[in-house]
């Protein structure tokens, strides 16, 4: 049976509150803009999952059809698409992060 890997990221994004596509992972990241994200969400102190799309091509290149955004990083809080490095930096500056993020997360 062939591998179906829009609907693995369709289960991962449903079944994780905070979900980063990233180059390496949250303990190693293997590029800047992925060391960004993780660095805004490590403010937080909030769990999250990371997927490293490095490991595996085939996810790679699904995530960015599956969203229709072109590059990695990319954040999906609660299901939903919020961005990547640049969206995430911008929000967590405007303070418009955080409130997503504890919402998501069932924080007050």
């Amino acid at each position: 049976m062939a591998r179906d890997v829009v609907q693995e990221i369709k289960d991962e994004i449903a079944t994780n509150k905070i979900i980063v596509y990233m180059k390496g992972t949250k303990e190693t990241p293997r590029c800047g803009f992925s060391a960004a994200v993780v660095q805004v969400l490590g403010e937080y102190g909030v769990p999250f999952r990371d997927v490293n799309i490095l490991a595996d091509e085939e996810k790679w290149v699904a995530i960015k059809k599956y969203s229709d955004w072109p590059t990695i990083p990319q954040v999906y809080i609660d299901g939903q698409f919020i961005g990547g490095c640049d969206i995430v930096r911008e929000m967590h500056a405007k303070g418009e992060l955080l409130p997503i993020v504890k919402k998501a997360l069932g924080l007050p």
